[in-house]
């Protein structure tokens, strides 16, 4: 069976090919047209400009998607589009576009709830992990902790209370200059730094609870780059220093991220562990979390960094899994851009 995956949920154009197997599946052929130099320039993702490059690039996209695989439309057996949660206007272009091309080739359509794609996502390079399991999920929008009981059935443990780390990435690299997305920019600047020159705050690790808060930390970035400018101007902030600070800010979030990752484990009595999402690609949060949690004996399943940012390769493999549970498509449903994980239930 071969699925083709829209997704357009908010700055990357995306379309694959899974194909499943009676062993498992694979990937055909994946195209993703990022627009992340479109919206450098305003520091952020401007929701208009994002609807408008999708409805331009989609259509060329998937003709890409199809001749990399070497099929036509005929060999396609079903459409997975995300559905939610998203911009509604980028939400609307990918789905609207997936109902067109079902009507018109006469293939089911299939509707699908972004993070559940992320969830399963290291399902496309590896054999998940078996029932229950814990998965850390944190994007630029996103911070949370879910234990996932099966295809469709997730308890949301815990999530961020404001900032998710992907903000707070974002937000301490514009102080110290950065472009944007600020999480690949502070994890390259990073590199060079001492995270120990600045003392930052861990916010709500010690606290008995899994959710999440990174303002607090992206506010005492921002005093701390307030001082040094203070004191001596942008001579303060020079090179070494903002790779100082850099690494000083990653350190703290994976530190968060990690604590409470391996306190849901202990909490759950669960012994797997999935991360998954954009910030999942950092390498220093994947070393952190694999040398901890081994020493714990978890298990960490982490999807490649290029499945861990927006892609239609787990749309198209989240809908391969519903359809292995028997899951049926709605009749009627429309593109939510809030749409709670605890309802997949009743999907």
């Amino acid at each position: 069976m071969n699925i083709l995956g829209i997704e357009t949920s908010c700055d990357e154009t995306a379309a694959a090919i899974w194909q499943t197997t009676p062993g498992g599946g694979r990937i055909l052929s994946e195209k993703i047209a990022s627009q992340i130099d479109i919206h450098a320039k305003f520091g952020g993702v401007v929701p208009e400009i994002a609807s408008r490059e999708h409805l331009t690039t989609l259509p060329p996209l998937v003709d890409a998607t199809l001749q990399d695989a070497r099929l036509d439309w005929s060999a396609i057996d079903a459409i997975a589009v995300t559905a939610g949660p998203g911009l509604m206007g980028a939400l609307l272009v990918g789905t609207a576009w997936a109902r067109a091309a079902a009507c018109v080739h006469n293939i089911p359509l299939i509707p699908v709830h972004h993070m559940e794609g992320h969830l399963l996502a290291p399902g496309l390079d590896n054999a998940l992990p078996p029932f229950p399991f814990i998965t850390l999920l944190v994007s630029g929008g996103h911070t949370m902790l879910v234990r996932v009981d099966g295809i469709g059935h997730y308890t949301l443990l815990g999530q961020t209370i404001d900032d998710a780390a992907g903000e707070c990435f974002d937000k301490s690299a514009r102080l110290l200059a950065l472009p944007y997305p600020g999480g690949p920019a502070i994890a390259k600047l990073a590199e060079n730094g001492d995270a120990t020159r600045f003392s930052l705050p861990r916010p709500m690790l010690n606290k008995d609870n899994l959710n999440f808060s990174f303002s607090g930390l992206k506010t005492a970035v921002m005093y701390a780059v307030r001082k040094l400018e203070k004191e001596g101007g942008q001579s303060k902030l020079d090179a070494q220093t903002r790779a100082d600070m850099a690494a000083a800010v990653e350190a703290a979030v994976c530190e968060v991220l990690v604590g409470k990752s391996l306190r849901a484990c202990r909490n759950e009595g669960i012994g797997h562990l999935i991360i998954a999402g954009g910030v999942a690609a950092n390498r220093h949060l994947r070393n952190m979390l694999d040398e901890q949690a081994t020493a714990k004996n978890i298990s960490v399943h982490m999807p490649r960094p290029e499945h861990c940012t927006d892609n239609a390769a787990m749309i198209a493999f989240a809908a391969a899994q519903r359809l292995a549970q028997g899951f049926t498509p709605p009749a009627e449903w429309d593109a939510r851009p809030r749409w709670p994980l605890s309802e997949l239930d009743k999907f």
